[in-house]
């Protein structure tokens, strides 16, 4: 499935701005992340797409970002739009950084494209990476459901998601090491997903 999402996101990287309003999307969200951390403090964005917005917003106030995504043409571009911050095209579940790397972690619309058995994984690493205190912001499924869409966007390429409901992703956050301090629903078309706001102990 890893090679569908990359070959997906290769496909339609500018059509998945466009569709989603990459250039305002998630601005409250930003905003509210770069008053909690230090100035220039260190920002991993896993699932970096474009760059834009998290990225481009948080290395233009001064933070130190680097971005991991598993598409190459996502990361060119990234490196394109945002050359003040660093990119790394990876699959998420296999990158590595050192113990306590980063005042935050973001993960917007990324670890729904990653299989069931690897998200309490995957943020059993992410808790790593921060320092105590750090926050970890992103989004996960709301409603429990794994599918394809074999025309994703219009644009005659498949994509692959995989969502856990919100009160497990809620405890796979609390057990990987992180206190939940704010949950919402998060509204996308019929459904949603959850937007967690969570602090490394």
């Amino acid at each position: 499935m890893e090679e569908l999402v990359r070959r997906g996101y290769d496909a339609l990287s500018l059509r998945y701005d466009q569709e989603y309003g990459a250039e305002t999307k998630y601005q409250p969200w930003i905003s509210e992340l770069s008053g909690r951390i230090p100035a220039g403090g260190t920002v991993l964005d896993l699932g970096c797409g474009s760059g834009v917005p998290v990225a481009r917003a948080l290395a233009t106030v001064g933070h130190r970002v680097t971005g991991v995504d598993i598409s190459e043409v996502q990361i060119r571009r990234a490196r394109e739009l945002v050359p003040q911050a660093e990119f790394i095209r990876a699959d998420a579940t296999a990158v590595d950084f050192g113990p306590a790397s980063f005042d935050a972690v973001v993960s917007f619309y990324a670890l729904i494209h990653i299989p069931l058995e690897e998200q309490l994984p995957l943020l059993q690493k992410v808790a790593g990476w921060l320092r105590p205190g750090g926050w970890f912001l992103g989004t996960t499924g709301h409603r429990a459901w794994t599918g394809v869409d074999e025309d994703w966007l219009g644009g005659g390429t498949a994509m692959w998601w995989s969502h856990a409901d919100a009160t497990t992703n809620r405890t796979w956050i609390t057990q990987a090491g992180l206190m939940v301090e704010q949950e919402e629903f998060v509204p996308e078309g019929e459904g949603g997903h959850a937007l967690f706001w969570a602090r490394r102990r």
